[in-house]
């Protein structure tokens, strides 16, 4: 079994990561949140991967969250007869909105059709994350003649991104709305969404699911993912209408620069545990493991950073679901983030200096955070209906383990995504002296506390009313 570890790991499902015993070693190894990639794939599949996702998990022991990450708007270029062309440095190139036959080295289609519209001679494209720029020097109807100022292999439907960002097409597409109510048929945990823009993508992503959800009793968490240029001036409202942010720094990049990334990375996390929001740190964290099985310095020092600034997650795409060693880059991520933990400074003091709660239940859940902190207390227990109290918890830097007993299944995995939080089953009694023996006895029962040692627990009465947690109780195991 892996240490415990604060953040959690997200491991995206693909062919590599497919088999049930393999994913049933991955989740032991440390995966807490399981990407299912709408960008591949049909509908059957997704529902099938997820059962073998619960099937792995209950195997395991333990409970996962699913992410449904949707697809968004298809900007890409469209495909070649031979499957792909070499673009040399100075060459002409031009992409073509009408154009129905299949490309070559001088023009390619596109599936994105209102391209031209979006953009002028001087215009700087970047294909294929960039690893491809051309420069625009006319538009002709449909046709967007350019010249490749750096050349590389161009292939089918490789996405285009414009240096600065600016193109409109909307966030949420009708794939994205088939998918949210296949999504919501097997109760994914979190959905991811795709290019926002600003807060009104993330709020009719929001209404869909609803919707969608409403047959399945389900509600569930809403992922933003920051990969627009666009999104970065509007990126505390998109937070605010959100569950949490993804700092998507694949497209990111492309848009703002390599350079920027880093800075809005650290801004992105500050701003997401400031407001009581999950984030995620993606793409290219352990990349060189998609072929070799270790990783390199340069990933290790990325994935530490990214620890040591508070991220709730680290986020595994093509390292699981296309490598070579998926179990490898989870066991190497554990690792890496367990070791970082270490050298974490809490400042839960200075966190509280000059703030002020206006809630019952969150003045609560700060108290046992401090309480526990300066006791020096072996766990802080929260008894919770809906996770609140356990995710206000995870959003202060603190050495001691925090374990969320709930009696809901849908709240256990949901919280699977909180840093510092190990989300629990448990059924409790609706008196509370009772409930909290129950709790005393499930922390015994799994060998987290034992005789002599000091924890705090907080739970609500009436017991079982979400919202209301107003007790703090500080224990000692006997």
């Amino acid at each position: 079994m892996a240490p415990r570890r604060a953040t959690k790991i997200v491991a995206t499902l693909g062919p590599a990561s497919s088999d049930p015993a393999l994913l049933e070693q991955m989740i032991r190894a440390g995966v807490n949140v399981v990407r299912l990639n709408f960008s591949h794939g049909k509908a059957q599949d997704h529902i099938d991967r997820a059962q073998m996702v619960r099937e792995a998990a209950q195997r395991a022991g333990r409970e996962v969250a699913i992410m449904a990450d949707l697809q968004g708007p298809k900007i890409r270029v469209g495909k070649f007869a031979d499957g792909k062309v070499m673009l040399e440095a100075g060459a002409k190139f031009t992409m073509d909105a009408s154009r129905t036959e299949l490309g070559d080295v001088n023009t390619v289609g596109l599936d994105y059709k209102a391209l031209p519209r979006e953009v002028k001679a001087g215009d700087t494209l970047l294909l294929n994350d960039g690893l491809i720029v051309i420069v625009v020097n006319a538009v002709v109807g449909g046709a967007i003649h350019t010249t490749v100022k750096l050349g590389g292999e161009l292939s089918n439907n490789k996405g285009i991104n414009k240096l600065g960002g600016g193109l409109t097409a909307p966030a949420l597409t009708a794939k994205d709305m088939d998918d949210i109510r296949t999504a919501m048929a097997f109760k994914a945990d979190y959905v991811a969404v795709s290019f926002p823009k600003n807060a009104t993508d993330m709020e009719m992503a929001r209404q869909l699911c609803t919707v969608a959800a409403a047959d399945f009793n389900h509600r569930p968490g809403l992922i933003a993912k920051i990969e627009r240029a666009e999104a970065i001036p509007k990126l505390l409202e998109i937070l605010l209408a959100s569950d949490g942010i993804m700092v998507a720094r694949g497209d990111l990049a492309v848009e703002v620069g390599n350079a920027a990334v880093p800075a809005l990375q650290k801004r992105m996390i500050k701003l997401a545990r400031e407001h009581d929001k999950v984030v995620i740190t993606a793409t290219q964290m352990m990349e060189s493991m998609i072929t070799n099985p270790v990783p390199t310095r340069a990933e290790v020092s990325d994935v530490a950073n990214a620890v040591l600034d508070g991220t709730d997650a680290v986020m595994l795409s093509a390292e699981t679901a296309a490598g070579k060693y998926p179990l490898e880059t989870v066991v190497e991520m554990a690792k890496i983030c367990h070791a970082a933990e270490a050298h974490e400074i809490v400042k839960l003091d200075a966190d509280f200096t000059g703030k002020t709660f206006g809630r019952i239940d969150q003045s609560i859940a700060m108290g046992a955070l401090f309480t526990a902190y300066h006791l020096g207390a072996k766990a802080i227990v929260a008894m919770t209906d809906s996770g609140s109290t356990a995710l206000w918890m995870s959003r202060h830097l603190i050495q001691i383990p925090i374990y969320a007993l709930t009696p809901r299944v849908a709240t256990q995995r949901r919280m699977a995504l909180y840093r510092n939080v190990r989300p629990l089953l448990m059924d409790s009694s609706t008196d509370r002296d009772t409930a909290l023996a129950q709790a005393e006895g499930h922390l015994k029962k799994r060998g987290i506390v034992q005789t002599g040692d000091v924890y705090a627990i907080t739970c609500g009465e009436p017991m079982g009313a979400p919202g209301g947690t107003n007790m703090l109780k500080i224990c000692q195991v006997e």
